[in-house]
Protein backbone atom coordinates (compact mmCIF):
# COMPACT_ATOMS: atom_id res chain seq x y z
CA UNK A 1 0.00 0.00 0.00
CA UNK A 2 1.26 3.66 -0.54
CA UNK A 3 2.31 5.95 1.43
CA UNK A 4 0.63 8.85 0.07
CA UNK A 5 1.63 11.27 2.91
CA UNK A 6 5.27 10.23 2.64
CA UNK A 7 5.37 10.65 -1.05
CA UNK A 8 3.77 14.36 -0.88
CA UNK A 9 6.23 15.41 1.67
CA UNK A 10 9.07 14.03 0.46
CA UNK A 11 8.55 15.69 -3.44
CA UNK A 12 7.52 18.94 -1.55
CA UNK A 13 11.22 18.58 -0.37
CA UNK A 14 12.44 18.89 -4.40
CA UNK A 15 14.67 22.19 -5.50
CA UNK A 16 11.39 23.14 -7.86
CA UNK A 17 7.78 22.66 -5.94
CA UNK A 18 6.09 19.75 -8.84
CA UNK A 19 2.98 21.35 -10.70
CA UNK A 20 1.58 17.63 -10.19
CA UNK A 21 3.24 14.15 -9.13
CA UNK A 22 1.50 10.90 -10.29
CA UNK A 23 2.17 7.69 -9.31
CA UNK A 24 3.42 5.75 -13.00
CA UNK A 25 5.48 2.03 -12.99
CA UNK A 26 4.35 -1.55 -11.87
CA UNK A 27 1.51 0.78 -9.23
CA UNK A 28 -0.56 2.30 -12.00
CA UNK A 29 -0.08 -0.81 -14.65
CA UNK A 30 -1.52 -2.83 -11.30
CA UNK A 31 1.02 -5.82 -10.86
CA UNK A 32 3.40 -4.31 -7.82
CA UNK A 33 5.44 -6.97 -6.27
CA UNK A 34 6.36 -6.34 -3.02
CA UNK A 35 9.23 -4.85 -3.04
CA UNK A 36 8.83 -2.93 -6.11
CA UNK A 37 9.70 0.40 -5.83
CA UNK A 38 7.55 3.57 -6.56
CA UNK A 39 7.92 5.20 -10.14
CA UNK A 40 6.81 9.19 -9.67
CA UNK A 41 6.58 11.48 -12.69
CA UNK A 42 5.18 15.45 -12.92
CA UNK A 43 6.26 18.48 -13.73
CA UNK A 44 7.65 21.57 -12.56
CA UNK A 45 7.82 25.51 -13.70
CA UNK A 46 11.11 27.12 -13.52
CA UNK A 47 11.37 30.53 -13.23
CA UNK A 48 10.51 32.74 -16.55
CA UNK A 49 13.90 34.86 -15.78
CA UNK A 50 15.71 31.27 -16.00
CA UNK A 51 14.35 29.98 -19.42
CA UNK A 52 14.49 33.27 -20.91
CA UNK A 53 18.43 33.82 -20.66
CA UNK A 54 20.83 32.37 -22.83
CA UNK A 55 22.46 29.83 -20.13
CA UNK A 56 19.13 27.51 -19.46
CA UNK A 57 18.76 25.22 -16.58
CA UNK A 58 18.15 21.05 -17.18
CA UNK A 59 14.71 21.10 -17.63
CA UNK A 60 14.73 17.38 -16.36
CA UNK A 61 15.01 16.77 -12.70
CA UNK A 62 15.55 12.96 -11.48
CA UNK A 63 15.89 11.95 -8.27
CA UNK A 64 16.55 8.52 -6.52
CA UNK A 65 14.79 8.99 -3.06
CA UNK A 66 13.85 6.51 0.13
CA UNK A 67 11.15 6.39 2.19
CA UNK A 68 11.10 4.44 5.08
CA UNK A 69 13.12 1.91 2.89
CA UNK A 70 11.26 2.13 -0.07
CA UNK A 71 13.14 3.33 -3.28
CA UNK A 72 11.26 6.09 -4.76
CA UNK A 73 12.43 7.51 -8.10
CA UNK A 74 10.91 10.48 -9.20
CA UNK A 75 11.20 12.44 -12.34
CA UNK A 76 10.08 16.06 -13.51
CA UNK A 77 10.23 18.03 -16.44
CA UNK A 78 9.61 21.89 -16.89
CA UNK A 79 6.58 22.13 -17.97
CA UNK A 80 6.94 23.55 -21.21
CA UNK A 81 9.57 20.19 -22.30
CA UNK A 82 6.87 18.40 -20.45
CA UNK A 83 3.96 19.85 -22.89
CA UNK A 84 6.49 19.54 -25.94
CA UNK A 85 6.93 15.72 -24.76
CA UNK A 86 2.60 16.03 -25.19
CA UNK A 87 2.41 16.83 -28.65
CA UNK A 88 4.65 14.48 -29.91
CA UNK A 89 2.20 11.11 -29.16
CA UNK A 90 3.98 10.32 -26.51
CA UNK A 91 1.77 7.70 -24.47
CA UNK A 92 4.28 7.67 -21.52
CA UNK A 93 2.86 11.57 -20.85
CA UNK A 94 -0.40 10.74 -21.46
CA UNK A 95 -0.52 8.10 -18.65
CA UNK A 96 1.05 10.57 -16.37
CA UNK A 97 -1.33 12.87 -16.36
CA UNK A 98 -4.50 10.50 -16.47
CA UNK A 99 -3.11 8.17 -13.69
CA UNK A 100 -5.87 8.15 -10.87
CA UNK A 101 -3.09 7.62 -8.70
CA UNK A 102 -2.61 11.26 -7.74
CA UNK A 103 0.62 12.21 -5.40
CA UNK A 104 -0.16 16.40 -5.39
CA UNK A 105 -1.50 18.59 -7.62
CA UNK A 106 -4.83 17.23 -8.36
CA UNK A 107 -6.01 21.17 -9.32
CA UNK A 108 -3.43 21.66 -11.80
CA UNK A 109 -4.77 18.32 -13.90
CA UNK A 110 -7.96 19.43 -13.69
CA UNK A 111 -6.72 22.18 -16.39
CA UNK A 112 -4.46 20.10 -18.24
CA UNK A 113 -6.48 16.76 -18.34
CA UNK A 114 -8.84 18.73 -20.78
CA UNK A 115 -6.10 19.97 -22.82
CA UNK A 116 -4.29 16.81 -22.78
CA UNK A 117 -7.27 15.21 -24.83
CA UNK A 118 -6.92 17.17 -27.35
CA UNK A 119 -3.62 15.65 -27.90
CA UNK A 120 -4.81 11.86 -28.05
CA UNK A 121 -4.55 11.30 -31.96
CA UNK A 122 -4.32 8.05 -34.03
CA UNK A 123 -1.06 8.10 -34.35
CA UNK A 124 -0.57 6.99 -30.54
CA UNK A 125 0.02 3.87 -32.02
CA UNK A 126 3.36 4.27 -33.14
CA UNK A 127 3.94 4.73 -29.53
CA UNK A 128 2.10 1.40 -28.20
CA UNK A 129 3.42 -0.57 -30.98
CA UNK A 130 7.49 0.66 -30.72
CA UNK A 131 6.89 -0.67 -27.01
CA UNK A 132 5.56 -3.81 -27.36
CA UNK A 133 8.25 -4.20 -30.31
CA UNK A 134 10.87 -3.79 -27.15
CA UNK A 135 8.95 -5.74 -24.69
CA UNK A 136 8.91 -8.67 -27.68
CA UNK A 137 12.80 -9.04 -28.35
CA UNK A 138 13.05 -9.24 -24.22
CA UNK A 139 10.69 -11.77 -24.39
CA UNK A 140 12.11 -13.43 -27.07
CA UNK A 141 15.54 -13.53 -25.48
CA UNK A 142 14.35 -14.17 -21.95
CA UNK A 143 14.98 -18.33 -21.03
CA UNK A 144 12.74 -18.93 -18.69
CA UNK A 145 10.32 -15.99 -19.32
CA UNK A 146 10.13 -13.38 -17.10
CA UNK A 147 6.34 -12.36 -15.47
CA UNK A 148 7.47 -8.44 -15.37
CA UNK A 149 8.21 -8.70 -19.26
CA UNK A 150 5.37 -10.56 -20.33
CA UNK A 151 2.86 -8.57 -18.30
CA UNK A 152 4.52 -5.36 -19.72
CA UNK A 153 4.29 -6.62 -23.02
CA UNK A 154 -0.01 -7.35 -22.24
CA UNK A 155 -0.42 -3.65 -20.46
CA UNK A 156 1.09 -2.20 -23.57
CA UNK A 157 -0.56 -3.82 -26.47
CA UNK A 158 -4.20 -3.97 -24.52
CA UNK A 159 -3.70 0.14 -23.32
CA UNK A 160 -2.85 1.14 -27.13
CA UNK A 161 -5.76 -0.91 -28.43
CA UNK A 162 -8.63 0.62 -25.85
CA UNK A 163 -7.32 4.07 -26.66
CA UNK A 164 -7.06 3.48 -30.33
CA UNK A 165 -10.76 2.19 -30.21
CA UNK A 166 -12.27 4.75 -27.53
CA UNK A 167 -9.77 7.46 -26.92
CA UNK A 168 -9.59 6.88 -22.95
CA UNK A 169 -6.64 6.48 -21.15
CA UNK A 170 -6.38 2.87 -19.14
CA UNK A 171 -3.22 1.55 -17.85
CA UNK A 172 -4.79 -0.54 -15.35
CA UNK A 173 -4.14 -4.24 -16.33
CA UNK A 174 -6.79 -5.56 -13.70
CA UNK A 175 -9.47 -3.67 -15.86
CA UNK A 176 -8.11 -4.04 -19.45
CA UNK A 177 -7.77 -7.69 -18.87
CA UNK A 178 -11.71 -7.55 -17.63
CA UNK A 179 -12.73 -5.36 -20.29
CA UNK A 180 -11.19 -7.66 -23.01
CA UNK A 181 -11.84 -11.38 -21.68
CA UNK A 182 -8.33 -12.20 -20.50
CA UNK A 183 -9.02 -14.06 -17.27
CA UNK A 184 -5.76 -15.67 -17.23
CA UNK A 185 -3.95 -12.62 -16.58
CA UNK A 186 -5.28 -12.57 -13.18
CA UNK A 187 -3.53 -15.60 -12.34
CA UNK A 188 -0.41 -13.88 -13.50
CA UNK A 189 -0.97 -10.56 -11.86
CA UNK A 190 -1.22 -12.72 -8.60
CA UNK A 191 1.84 -14.60 -9.34
CA UNK A 192 4.03 -11.78 -9.88
CA UNK A 193 2.31 -9.90 -6.98
CA UNK A 194 3.83 -13.02 -5.32
CA UNK A 195 7.25 -13.63 -6.39
CA UNK A 196 9.55 -11.94 -8.65
CA UNK A 197 11.15 -13.04 -11.29
CA UNK A 198 11.29 -16.00 -13.71
CA UNK A 199 8.37 -17.95 -14.86
CA UNK A 200 9.45 -21.72 -15.36
CA UNK A 201 6.05 -23.41 -15.97
CA UNK A 202 4.82 -20.44 -17.96
CA UNK A 203 3.10 -22.49 -21.15
CA UNK A 204 4.86 -19.86 -23.78
CA UNK A 205 3.12 -21.77 -26.53
CA UNK A 206 -0.23 -19.91 -25.68
CA UNK A 207 1.34 -16.27 -24.21
CA UNK A 208 3.02 -16.23 -27.78
CA UNK A 209 -0.32 -17.23 -29.83
CA UNK A 210 -2.42 -14.32 -27.44
CA UNK A 211 0.22 -11.44 -27.85
CA UNK A 212 0.14 -12.09 -31.33
CA UNK A 213 -3.41 -12.12 -31.51
CA UNK A 214 -3.59 -8.90 -29.46
CA UNK A 215 -0.72 -7.60 -32.10
CA UNK A 216 -3.63 -8.08 -34.87
CA UNK A 217 -5.86 -6.21 -32.93
CA UNK A 218 -3.92 -3.25 -32.19
CA UNK A 219 -2.67 -2.98 -36.24
CA UNK A 220 -6.86 -3.43 -36.95
CA UNK A 221 -7.11 -0.38 -33.90
CA UNK A 222 -5.00 1.68 -35.76
CA UNK A 223 -6.62 1.21 -39.18
CA UNK A 224 -10.07 1.62 -37.82
CA UNK A 225 -9.71 4.38 -35.88
CA UNK A 226 -11.82 7.11 -35.66
CA UNK A 227 -9.64 9.77 -33.46
CA UNK A 228 -7.87 12.91 -35.37
CA UNK A 229 -4.71 12.77 -37.15
CA UNK A 230 -3.46 16.03 -35.78
CA UNK A 231 -3.40 17.26 -32.06
CA UNK A 232 -4.38 20.91 -31.12
CA UNK A 233 -0.47 22.08 -30.88
CA UNK A 234 -1.70 25.68 -30.74
CA UNK A 235 -4.09 25.39 -27.65
CA UNK A 236 -0.86 23.75 -25.92
CA UNK A 237 1.60 26.78 -27.28
CA UNK A 238 -1.24 29.02 -25.54
CA UNK A 239 -1.88 27.62 -22.50
CA UNK A 240 1.95 26.95 -21.75
CA UNK A 241 2.80 30.61 -22.46
CA UNK A 242 -0.31 31.91 -20.69
CA UNK A 243 0.66 29.86 -17.33
CA UNK A 244 4.55 30.97 -17.69
CA UNK A 245 3.18 34.92 -18.03
CA UNK A 246 0.34 34.83 -14.67
CA UNK A 247 2.79 32.54 -12.34
CA UNK A 248 5.25 35.32 -13.07
CA UNK A 249 3.37 37.43 -11.47
CA UNK A 250 1.70 35.39 -8.72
Amino acid sequence: MLDWLGLRQLVQTQQYRPLFVTVSGAHLYGFPSPDSDVDLRGAHLLPLREVVGLDTPNPTMERKLDLAGTEVELVSHDLGKYLRLLVTNNGYVLEQIFSPLIVMGEEFLNRLRPLARQCITRHHYHHYRGFFATQRKLLDKQQPKILKTLLYAYRVLLTGIHLLRTGEVVAYLPQLAEEYQRPFLADLILQKQQEKGAAPALDWNFHDQQLQHLEHMLDNAYQQSTLPAERNRRAVHEFLVEYRLQAEYL
